[in-house]
């Protein structure tokens, strides 16, 4: 069920203060749109570039995220993974424990969900509201609020910040109050998204060894039935000569692991997943852990000799 949030309303204190760790492509792309919309936020990263960056578009740098936490009333975690997370919160200088009771944190990293289960029974133990909320869409959606927030909290929680959600994002999909139900239901999406962008890339590069034009090919497939928006996204970016790292290949790998890890928690065997997830981990060991996830076609057009 998508939520319909008015971001007109405030709350009976005003808007929250908003302090996120870690603002690289995503997190500095919620520092935008908050921002955008009189947001006061505080950030918090070990890359100085990514601060800076933040810092430009008038958010407040603090030193660690324990500084950070003291100074906001929602603290919104946009870190990579899952260890990156529990240092965050728990760590040294962790934000958890300099939290004021009753502050609301946000974990957006894709995670698994056992993980999203130990640390909201942290936070529930220091009095702290919580939302396992995941993000899909890209850093261009999330910059406009079209992100899509897949939002697994307490019924009260998710009503009491509705203005906020409102503004990240137009597409709030509450999915239950159980912990880690935001984190399954990203894995379960990242999984097809690794099948789906697996398929067009090897289907492109079969249409080159064919001898059709990839591109045009890749019109032809948007209006057909083997469209689907991430490898349509991707591709068509690939083949316009645009190689910036959006999303890097390494993250799609991570993603896709971790939702095999849950079907097996499951006995749930995934065999089109399990492949996709190989050959994104097999990309990874090839050297382009780093680049952009569109430069699987590339990589398998040199594999496969095209």
């Amino acid at each position: 069920m998508t939520s319909s949030f008015d971001p007109t309303i405030p709350s009976s204190l005003g808007p929250p203060r908003v302090g996120i760790v870690g603002v690289g492509n995503i997190g500095g792309a919620m520092v935008a749109r908050l921002r955008s919309c009189g947001f006061t936020v505080a950030v918090h990263d070990i890359d100085p570039e990514a601060e800076a960056r933040a810092v430009a578009l008038g958010a407040m740098a603090c030193a660690t995220p324990a500084g950070l936490a003291m100074s906001c009333d929602v603290l919104i975690v946009a870190v990579v993974d899952g260890p990156q997370t529990e240092s965050v919160l728990f760590g040294h200088h962790g934000a958890a424990a300099a939290l004021a009771p009753g502050s609301l944190v946000m974990l957006c990293p894709t995670i698994s969900p056992g993980d999203v289960e130990r640390f909201t029974a942290r936070l529930d133990a220091l009095g702290l509201e919580w939302m396992d909320a995941p993000t899909s869409g890209g850093p261009i959606r999330v910059r406009e609020g079209h992100t899509s927030l897949m939002l697994a909290c307490a019924a009260d929680v998710q009503v009491r910040h509705r203005a906020l959600l409102s503004v990240l994002s137009s597409r709030v999909m509450y999915v239950g109050e159980r912990a880690g139900d935001g984190a399954r239901t990203k894995l379960v999406n990242n999984l097809l998204a690794t099948i789906n962008l697996a398929g067009t890339a090897e289907v492109l590069a079969l249409a080159e060894r064919l001898g059709l034009d990839m591109a045009r090919t890749l019109e032809v497939i948007d209006q057909s039935s083997g469209q689907n928006w991430i490898g349509s996204e991707r591709m068509k970016r690939l083949l316009r000569g645009d190689t910036q790292a959006r999303a890097r290949t390494a993250l799609l790998a991570k993603d896709s692991g971790l939702a095999l890890d849950a079907a097996r928690s499951v006995g749930f065997g995934v065999p089109l997943g399990g492949q996709a997830a190989a050959l994104f981990a097999l990309a990874c060991a090839q050297g382009l852990a780093d680049e952009d996830d569109a430069s699987l076609l590339t990589w398998m057009r040199q594999a496969r000799g095209g």
